[in-house]
């Protein structure tokens, strides 16, 4: 079945995430917008995001634990700093690996190591800028496995 966008009238099939004429976004993202504790929801999501200690806090304590939306960005944090341990252990073998290689070996591996730290960098600060506008953002495979853990309660 197909519908039309309300802005352009672009005929698009109703299951469309996004019109495919001017973009517009069909089902606008729940924002959280209420407090849990002394906190506004928006600050403790982001806030799960620095280090792992205020992610593991917001688990265990109430009224945090009992959020969705806190929850929610404080599994996804545990699980990027899970896949963080797995991809630094991988790349140091590569290094170890690329360290062979005489000259060109040391820059590859310093330009790897650098593409990857800045790549975390920039997932960080969009998962914080995203909690802090009140968005559950799910990353393609820990954000879906971090939903289903936060809707368990």
């Amino acid at each position: 079945m197909t519908i039309p966008c309300p802005q352009c009238a672009t005929q698009m099939p109703d299951t469309a995430a996004y019109c495919p004429g001017c973009g517009r976004a069909m089902h606008p993202p729940e924002r959280a917008q209420g407090t849990v504790g002394a906190l506004p929801e928006t600050i403790a999501g982001a806030l799960a995001y620095f280090t792992i200690i205020p992610a593991i806090v917001f688990l265990v304590l109430d009224p945090y634990n009992k959020n969705r939306f806190v929850r929610f960005h404080s599994i996804q944090c545990l699980l990027i700093w899970l896949a963080g341990v797995v991809i630094g252990a991988a790349l140091k073998i590569v290094n170890v690996v690329l360290l062979i290689i005489p000259f060109l070996g040391h820059l590859l591996a310093l330009l790897i190591s650098g593409l990857i730290g800045f790549a975390a960098f920039v997932i960080w600060l969009v998962l914080v800028v995203k909690a802090l506008q009140g968005e559950m953002f799910k990353l393609p495979v820990l954000g879906d496995f971090a939903e289903k853990q936060a809707n368990v309660m």
